[in-house]
């Protein structure tokens, strides 16, 4: 079988997921099953794997799963609890008085909070809390919706806690594979994994920095009352002001501290120094920009469900009161990534599947407490009784992230198990390269040296087709790899900017624009969203394609696998 059509079979599970999930517009939850069944039986007929193994690959995956979905459990599950608490209420309320100016308001809430949103919990909560919060305090719906999947590009590969990076490229690559060829060469696999985190921090603060600027101008481009480009560089030195408070922290956490902080630390630093920045007037425009009375606004711009700030509960709450949980969650993440004793112990609390059916090398762990999830649930836990919340509340916030995770993991059942397929297919009678392997060889005969200037736009239309970053990289992270690896190019690098393009992509992903859509009521609007944040997210990829063409073949980036 020549090399191309062995490419384009192993290709064909991401493509059929293209086909339904665009083309057909099939919900996740009815495409991935089938998706599963293609990738299986072309593992067991064409590349003849044994069942043995697809039925541990699958295992294998179903455990990982687990993992993902504690996370995703205790990031809403927080997130719903302030909710129930007054929390998010007393948030809100903070934001309102700092300034009058529309743009100055928008870099704050949709921004900086929005990041610290992402860091803290992901999937997709950035958009679905700035937006309604932008409304409420006087904000066209579309200008909301629009702002609020901007945000979802720089923090979101950090995004719940680092978990695209932690889930997705950690069990989207062959960790044990790899980790034995580093060893090879006095490395080791959470170097290289650290490596790849350092990257991703250091480019996406690179790109990230002129975000703040790009979202002020599209505010008073397509919603001001002159829509004018010249309103939004008006604000400029604030705005570069805001990206780099958030961006500095970032990189720096990146690269000292790991995965699980950069977006959450940077958020939370970044809106201490620009809310306090803003206060003072501090390169604040001295003329205030607003939007044209609503009874002049388009019928296009507007929602149809009202915004309100009422809490949910009875009791008031001081906006301190209100951060202490998310404080809480960064300061426990720090303690127990930074002080080896605690990690230790946290970890000493393990399921371990060694050897999966007996089959060499597919393995897997749980460590419920030093997962992010466990850490969130304990500051669940906490803010119980910090919050002096009634049982019924917090029956109510239990009841609404269970719902949550039923939605989502439903289709991760199906998508982690058939990424562990694809990555576990190189064990075969047929004697064949893995299907990511096969399809790398076949890309990198076909593009060559110019290939790290596309790299992150197939991250990006991985998340396109999924609807998330962590998915992206784990159907893509071994391809991306092997493409590297086949041209002799630095592949942590590549499989960086994988991560930085599938983030970039949540900009544009169909089913974060729809759930944005959903909670200020412009459902069926959403190609609106889009034709505006299309253009962000093309300025995304193709800027970190530049930074990575020029590292490797400029500067001559290499990693610990170079010459493997």
């Amino acid at each position: 079988m020549s090399s191309g059509l062995l490419a384009l079979l192993a290709f064909s599970p991401i493509l059929l997921a293209a086909i339904l999930l665009i083309g057909l517009r099939w919900p996740a939850k009815r495409a991935m099953p089938l998706v599963y069944l293609l990738t299986a039986g072309i593992a067991l007929t064409v590349w003849d794997m044994s069942f043995n193994r697809v039925l541990a690959s699958t295992l294998q995956g179903l455990i990982i799963t687990g993992g993902v979905l504690w996370i995703i459990f205790g990031a809403i599950l927080l997130l719903n609890t302030l909710k129930h608490s007054g929390g998010i209420t007393a948030i809100r309320a903070g934001f309102t008085t700092i300034s009058p100016d529309r743009r100055i308001q928008a870099l704050i809430i949709a921004w900086l909070f929005g990041c610290f949103i992402e860091g803290a919990s992901g999937f997709g909560t950035p958009a679905a809390i700035a937006a309604p919060l932008l409304v409420a305090i006087g904000f066209p719906a579309l200008a909301a919706v629009m702002l609020g999947m901007m945000v979802q590009s720089t923090p979101v590969s950090f995004g719940a806690v680092g978990t695209p990076i932690i889930v997705g490229v950690n069990s989207g690559l062959d960790s044990a594979g790899i980790g034995s060829q580093l060893a090879a060469h006095g490395s080791s696999w959470e170097a290289y994994l650290q490596l790849i985190t350092s990257e991703v921090a250091i480019i996406h603060a690179t790109v990230g920095t002129l975000m703040p600027l790009l979202m002020v101008l599209m505010l008073t481009r397509f919603f001001g009352r002159e829509k004018s480009w010249k309103a939004g560089f008006e604000v400029l030195p604030f705005a570069i002001f805001a990206g780099l408070a958030f961006t500095l922290p970032y990189a720096a956490t990146g690269v000292l501290l790991g995965p699980e902080f950069p977006s959450l630390l940077g958020g939370l630093i970044g809106l201490a120094i620009v809310t306090t920045a803003a206060r003072f007037g501090f390169l604040v425009p001295k003329k205030t920009w607003d939007f044209a009375p609503a009874s002049e606004w388009p019928s296009e711009w507007l929602g149809s469900v009202e915004m309100k700030l009422d809490s949910l509960t009875a009791h008031p709450m001081s906006t301190l009161r209100a951060w202490l949980p998310y404080v809480m969650v960064g300061a426990l993440l720090v303690i127990s990534r930074v002080f080896p004793d605690i990690g230790a112990a946290l970890k000493s609390v393990v399921l371990v599947f060694p050897d999966i059916l007996g089959e060499a090398g597919i393995k897997a762990d749980f460590m419920p407490l030093y997962l992010p999830g466990g850490i969130l649930v304990a500051v669940v836990i906490a803010t119980f009784f910090l919050h002096g919340m009634k049982a019924r509340e917090m029956v109510a916030a239990v009841k609404e992230s269970s719902s949550v995770l039923l939605g989502a993991g439903f289709v991760l059942l199906f998508t982690v198990p058939m990424v562990r397929i694809l990555i576990n297919s190189g064990v075969n009678a047929a004697e064949l390269a893995s299907m990511p392997i096969s399809m790398a060889r076949y890309v990198a005969d076909s593009v060559g040296s110019v290939y790290p200037l596309l790299a992150p736009s197939v991250g990006a239309l991985g998340a396109f087709i999924a609807g998330s970053n962590t998915v992206s990289n784990m159907m893509l992270s071994q391809f991306q790899f092997g493409v590297a690896h086949n041209l002799g190019i630095s592949t942590a690098l590549i499989v960086a900017v994988q991560a930085i393009g599938a983030a970039a992509g949540n900009m544009v992903a169909i089913h974060n624009v729809v759930a944005a859509s959903a909670t200020v009521g412009l459902l069926g609007r959403e190609g609106s969203t889009l034709r505006k944040t299309v253009w962000p997210t093309l300025y995304y990829v193709l800027f970190t394609g530049v930074i990575a063409l020029l590292a490797i073949h400029v500067f001559g980036i290499s990693d610990p696998l170079q010459g493997v």
